[in-house]
């Protein structure tokens, strides 16, 4: 049985331009953030069609791709019954990332494929290795892997482990980065003896199509930063300065110009792309109607939770947002008509920004939205080929 024969990669294509490399030589990237847990990003009643299901997110990534969009990938989280809570149960149904990913993938052709996943929650390297060779292979190279360390601690209860140290946690991200690297391209049995993990002649095949896959990191605190440049190709980066554009454009050049300097002492160089939420309407008024419906439906305990688990931890990302931010969404926000979407997306270019990851309030129609409206434009200025 053929199996979607025409959307299966022809392999022997997959040794010209990687999509990696096809996105780098866009001015901005353009990757979408997607609402694999109920309620999105947006903590409200307000009406919409978003929704967190396999289905509605596969043709997300479709349509993504069909408007050119270079990456996709969603968030991985550990939540109890109740999610956050509140009247929405915010975040209470949410489906795998790395599974979304594979799933995806025989339905797309060009588009990044991101999979996020918490390594040190029981993972070993040679799964993962074996996984993401697979999905390598599936996709053409398409295929990424979002690195995470965890940091909630209601997560890490949640799988019986102690807590680690951030710096700590780090330390064993790395080793277990070599191993995954070591696997991935040797072509002979591999013995390993390291702090954390072992292996004794372990082996991995089929190698990724371009020597390995896409490694992204969404560090932010020193020891994170050390990582990504070390091992990251691309990394998602929050706004120092807090949600507010003008705030977040104050503080950004120093941010990204740090971590291109730390990737440039070790020899390499790393990409930042940062998590807007856009919001755009013809006109101001329209975007304003729609930010109030958002702010109307609060979904109150809900945000209170949200934001609980976030300070519990010792992450020091997504600091210094004020409560009606976290209730809309993104780690910055940008609001207005096309054209004014269009320069505020310019400005992060100029403040050392490569990518943005965009979440919208109601995705489908606001994906098709911007597309429709916005991407033209980008173009104009320069900002996609």
């Amino acid at each position: 049985m053929t199996v979607m024969a025409s959307h299966a990669p022809d392999l022997a294509a997959c040794d010209g331009l990687s999509a990696l490399e096809r996105a780098k030589r866009q001015p901005l990237m353009l990757g979408l953030f997607l609402p694999i847990q109920n309620g999105g990003w947006t903590i409200s009643s307000a009406p919409r069609d978003t929704d967190w299901s396999f289905n509605y997110n596969a043709k997300l990534v479709v349509q993504a791709e069909e408007a050119g969009f270079d990456l996709a990938f969603g968030l991985a989280q550990w939540l109890g019954s109740d999610g956050h809570g509140g009247a929405t149960n915010y975040r209470k149904y949410t489906i795998d990332p790395l599974l979304v990913t594979s799933g995806v993938a025989a339905l797309t052709r060009n588009i990044m494929l991101i999979s996020t996943i918490h390594v040190l929650y029981g993972w070993h390297p040679l799964h993962l290795a074996k996984f993401g060779a697979t999905l390598d292979h599936m996709t053409c190279g398409r295929w990424g892997l979002n690195l995470v360390t965890g940091f909630r601690p209601n997560e890490i209860d949640m799988f019986g482990l102690d807590p680690i140290p951030r710096d700590e946690r780090y330390v064993r991200a790395a080793e277990f980065t070599d191993i995954l690297e070591a696997l991935w391209r040797s072509d002979k049995d591999i013995s390993w003896t390291g702090d954390y993990w072992s292996l004794k002649d372990a082996y991995v095949s089929p190698k990724p199509v371009h020597g390995r896959p896409i490694l992204v990191n969404a560090g932010s605190s020193e020891a994170g930063l050390a990582y990504a440049a070390e091992y990251s190709d691309l990394i998602f980066i929050t706004s120092p300065g807090g949600a507010e554009i003008s705030a977040a454009l104050e503080t950004l050049p120093a941010h990204t110009g740090k971590i291109k300097a730390l990737a440039a002492a070790k020899g390499r160089e790393i990409s930042t792309i940062i998590n807007p939420h856009i919001i755009c309407r013809d006109t101001e008024r329209e975007v304003e109607k729609v930010c109030q419906a958002i702010l109307d439906g609060e979904d109150a305990p809900a945000v209170d939770s949200l934001v609980g688990t976030m300070s519990e931890g010792d992450q020091t990302s997504w600091r210094g947002h004020e409560r009606r931010q976290r209730i809309i969404g993104g780690n910055i926000q940008i609001f207005g008509t096309p054209e004014q979407v269009v320069e505020q997306l310019l400005s992060l270019k100029s403040a050392g920004c490569d990518g943005v990851q965009i979440n919208f309030f109601d995705f489908a129609s606001d994906l098709s939205y911007f597309a429709d409206n916005v991407l033209p434009l980008m173009k104009e200025a320069g900002l996609r080929t």
